[in-house]
């Protein structure tokens, strides 16, 4: 497959059919003649255009997800597809419907393997949250059924997926993203013959699903976070340390995290074949291993559909002077590069290490973010210009040897909180490395900080790690409680800043 420059998310177009017929031909070699013709896609687009979206990669569709909204107490619990799709006319479509019914999802087989499918049900369920409906539900597919069919009843087949006994690649699927089955449908698909027209009726619930007689459903811009307080230990090579990174990707990604937040210099480990070597030395060979770092998490993003910030790694410029950069990975492809703007004392003496220059908020489909690096949370004016441009989270990265170092950091990270109306979160490392020189202990504690105000934690703190403890930490903030507290808080740091008598700008 070629490299990935973008993904996007967007609505299905009647300008799209020819692509999006040659990739349901491609996507269902095992029914020759699945695919849907141009009216239908025409009527679905015309009766429901949130329902159908497709997933472009490099502007190429590699995937799709129809679906209607339907009354779902009109159907009887043993309907088939053509009954709930009316004879496949979509007459079934009512707006005033209570339940999303999935019409059809597919990948392209090139395409699978990225967790494409899962960006395609969470848009479902985001969509099904917004408009106020109780839940989604769709006949899956059994394709392996056929191969245990003489010897396994049906639900005798689903029980076993369930144990994981037998791999069914639709129904695991499914179940792993929060699809309950709720009974067998005899029948349901004419031509499925790897089912054996079977289907299994799988449902997911809306928890916010409030009646419409009652009060209006409330639209938030909840943002869940990743903190990776990552012990450090000896690594064999760089795919060793990458299986660990993914470990903690997969992990915090399994709970449905936006962002994932690793440490600065989270790769310090890999200094230990270099240890005989001055400590100059050392760092320089370690930054040879940043760009494909970044590749592999860049790469990361994309399959487990979350945004990454890789902490810090060492960089060497191209006019040979070595800095501390990150990357922000989004997850629909997309880089950027930010920079520790004032190093430590210790980095420019032991290291050669230089301060950089960068300082810029980036937009993310969360919202905008800001990144410094440990020691630049100790500089209010950083974060304030940041703040200036709109930011909402401030993610810092730190590495601190002794509890007063962390200290400096923790207590100057949730200052920014409450100056800047912001959600800061900061991840660590913990543990030692006696086999790399400058390196010795670690001491952290991740934390998320909020402002303090009536709709905050009254101590300001939204979610605590284990001190010096391998962990991660999931906290969910909410963004338009910022917005509010800008409006009606007790105090308005931002609003009532006195710009008569200061102001702060950057050169």
């Amino acid at each position: 497959m070629e490299d990935i420059e973008n993904i996007e998310l967007a609505y299905l177009s009647l300008d799209d059919y020819q692509e999006l017929k040659a990739a349901m031909i491609e996507s269902y070699t095992s029914m020759p003649d699945s695919y849907w013709r141009e009216h239908q896609i025409e009527t679905l687009i015309t009766q429901f255009p949130e329902g159908q979206v497709v997933i472009k990669i490099n502007n190429q569709i590699a995937g799709c997800a129809l679906s209607i909204i339907v009354d779902y107490s009109q159907f009887d619990n043993a309907h088939t597809y053509k009954d709930i799709t009316g004879n496949y006319t979509f007459s079934t479509h009512n707006k005033d419907g209570d339940v999303i019914y999935g019409v059809d999802v597919f990948i392209k087989p090139e395409f699978r393997g990225l967790r494409l499918g899962r960006r395609l049900y969470d848009y479902r369920k985001e969509l099904c949250e917004r408009l106020n409906l109780r839940g989604l539900a769709f006949g899956g597919r059994i394709p392996n059924y056929h191969k245990y069919s003489s010897a396994l009843s049906p639900k005798e087949y689903i029980d076993k997926v369930k144990r994981k006994e037998i791999h069914d690649p639709v129904l695991n699927f499914q179940i792993s993203n929060d699809f309950h089955p709720t009974r067998v449908l005899k029948n349901y698909l004419e031509g499925d013959s790897n089912s054996e027209d079977y289907a299994v009726l799988l449902e997911w619930d809306n928890i916010y699903y409030e009646k419409k007689e009652t009060k209006a459903a409330t639209t938030k811009k909840i943002v869940r976070l990743g903190l990776i307080q990552w012990q450090m230990r000896p690594y064999n090579d760089l795919d060793e340390l990458m299986q660990q990174a993914e470990y903690f990707v997969d992990a915090v990604s399994g709970y449905r995290s936006d962002f994932a937040l690793f440490p600065e210099f989270f790769n310090a480990p890999l200094m230990a074949d270099d240890n005989h070597l001055s400590e100059p030395d050392a760092i320089r060979n370690l930054a040879e291993h940043t760009a494909e770092i970044v590749l592999r998490f860049s790469k990361l993003a994309i399959s487990y559909n979350i945004n990454i910030i890789t902490g810090s790694m060492p960089e060497i410029a191209e006019d040979n002077r070595l800095y501390n950069v990150g990357y922000l990975c989004r997850r629909d492809g997309t880089t950027e590069r930010y920079e520790k703007l004032h190093v430590t004392p210790d980095e420019a003496k032991v290291w050669g290490m230089e301060g950089g220059y960068k300082l810029e908020a980036f937009d993310t489909d969360c919202g905008k973010i800001g990144i410094l690096i440990c020691y630049d949370s100790e500089f209010p004016e950083l974060s304030r210009l940041l703040a200036d441009q709109g930011m909402d989270i401030l993610f810092v990265p730190f590495l601190t040897d002794t509890q007063n170092g962390y200290s400096r950091v923790r207590h100057c990270a949730q200052a920014r909180a409450i100056e800047n109306e912001c959600y800061v979160a900061i991840a660590g490392s913990v543990g030692n490395l006696p086999k790399v020189h400058n390196m010795d202990i670690q001491f952290a504690q991740s934390m998320v900080f909020t402002p303090c105000d009536f709709a905050f934690p009254a101590n300001g703190i939204k979610a605590e790690a284990t001190p010096n403890t391998e962990m991660i930490l999931i906290a969910d903030v909410d963004i338009d409680l910022l917005r509010n507290l800008n409006q009606f808080g007790s105090v308005k740091n931002l609003r009532d800043r006195r710009k008569d008598i200061f102001e702060l700008r950057k050169k």
